[in-house]
């Protein structure tokens, strides 16, 4: 058994954790049965109670001490994610240094944003009050994430509800939980007491239980909007904040910087081997340069390798599992189908999927309008910027947008316009600060992630009024 793996407990079964690009085992963890669930919650209230009687310098003292620890294992960080998701080293790298970021951000809120004087003598018959606020912690809190991310986003839950005295229920995606639970290990490890995050391993009908449970105060989901619809039915009344996907648009004008903007929109559009909620999948190119442009993009993509993510030389990595690939292949051949030319790509070797690029896309195609999650985009031209506003709103998921162009006055024009969480001007959709809000639009998202913002979803004002104390 994998050291990473979860204590096998003698009557549960075991998930086994496959590597997606060749099918070899990486690990085993627990198949936690739905049954489990209310242990699984009695335990978060014991954590609850001890992470809410932890001072704001101790809860910033482990999320510090984790931090280094997680830098100075970042090798065997990066390797493992490598391995479970299949991201390239490089993409692996990177998100570990953004967890390292995450937590070191989280720490810093520990300290900070606990509240404020509330001025109650600015209000006439209130003379002789005074008062604050103070930020209290939900209590439990359900964190569900992806595979796509499996460490990152699993810091940017459990960094701001650690920082804010909560205890926290973690059912990491079951097709890349490896990552998180060495997270939690490290967490412990600077001493976080070991109930105030639980790890619960699973199938969807252990989500289902933790969710509906009466104690959680707080679900926190990153995933798809149909499981998203689904845990707003079973929770109950609890708060629920959401990421759940996106359909991105980068809007390319002529007087962009051709050059700058083609790498950006390749790396925006095929990164993490496009299972990425903010990678670019819709390019709505101004005409006059709309042949050079495509010519451009085509040319760096076919240079972009495709292969083993263990190697240092690979660009694009496999996706998550051959169905995933599979259900890719699909989408694009119904384009296809429809009229879409095919400029490179659609070659699937297992869970390989190349790099694939159309043009001439209907709208009514599933790629067009829903998100595709793959390495796949969509190069369309476009006669004015209010034509691409109009074609970049009208999907019903909306996370991050992009421009490229050199005119402010364009630039604002569409800042102010695009329906999106995030307007990225002169850089790909897919940039994201990890201190910044991160959210979506109509149907991509409640709430907000970005550590300062989800640690104010993650507590509760309570109002101190004292009467007559002057």
């Amino acid at each position: 058994m994998n050291s990473l793996s979860l204590s096998l407990a003698a009557d549960y079964k075991a998930i086994t954790v496959l590597s997606p690009y060749d099918g070899s085992t990486v690990g085993e963890v627990t198949d936690v049965p739905a049954s489990s669930a209310t242990m699984i919650i009695e335990t978060a209230k014991l954590g609850a109670q001890m992470a809410r009687g932890l001072p704001r310098h101790e809860r910033a003292r482990i999320l510090e001490k984790t931090a280094a620890l997680v830098e100075s294992d970042k090798d065997a960080f990066a390797s493992l994610i490598v391995a479970e998701s299949g991201k390239t080293l490089k993409q692996a790298r990177k998100e570990v240094l953004r967890c390292v970021n995450t937590l070191k951000l989280s720490a810093e809120e520990a300290k900070r944003n606990a509240g404020e004087v509330i001025p109650f003598d600015a209000y006439v018959g209130s003379e002789s009050r005074q008062g604050w606020f103070t930020r209290e912690p939900l209590g439990v809190i359900v964190a569900i994430t992806p595979y796509n991310d499996p460490l990152n986003l699993v810091a940017h839950k459990l960094g701001p509800a650690i920082a804010g005295g909560n205890a926290v229920v973690l059912k990491p995606s079951e097709l890349a939980p490896l990552s998180a639970i060495k997270l939690v290990g490290c967490l412990n490890a600077a001493g976080l007491p070991t109930e105030v995050v639980s790890i619960a391993t699973g199938g969807s009908a252990l989500g289902k239980a933790l969710v509906a449970h009466r104690a959680v105060r707080m679900v926190s989901f990153t995933g798809g909007f149909v499981t998203g619809e689904q845990i707003s039915r079973n929770a109950g009344l609890k708060k629920l904040v959401m990421d759940l996907g996106g359909n991105a648009p980068v809007i390319v004008m002529a007087d962009c910087d051709l050059n700058e903007t083609v790498e950006s929109c390749v790396s925006g559009a095929f990164w993490a081997a496009g299972q990425n909620c903010i990678g670019t999948q819709r390019i709505l190119i101004e005409a006059t340069i709309y042949e050079a442009f495509k010519r451009l993009f085509v040319e760096k993509t076919s240079a972009l390798v495709v292969g083993d993510p263990a190697d240092e030389r690979t660009d694009v990595g496999p996706m998550i599992t051959e169905v995933s690939a599979k259900r890719s292949e699909e989408v694009v051949n119904e384009a296809i189908d429809k009229g879409a030319n095919l400029l490179i790509g659609n070659v699937r070797q297992g869970s390989l999927y190349s790099p694939t690029v159309l043009e001439n896309v209907s709208q009514n195609c599933k790629v067009w309008y829903e998100e595709v999650f793959s390495p796949v985009v969509i190069l369309q031209s476009v006669d004015s910027l209010d034509e691409a506003l109009i074609l970049a709103n009208g999907p019903e998921y909306s996370l991050h947008a992009g421009i490229f162009t050199s005119n402010l006055k364009v630039a604002m024009k569409a800042a102010k316009q695009l329906e999106a969480g995030g307007v990225m001007i002169n850089d790909s959709s897919d940039y994201r600060f990890d201190a910044m809000p991160f959210g979506g639009f109509k149907y991509g998202s409640m709430g907000r992630e970005g550590v300062r913002f989800a640690y104010e979803d993650m507590t509760q004002p309570k109002v101190i009024c004292l009467n007559g104390a002057t």
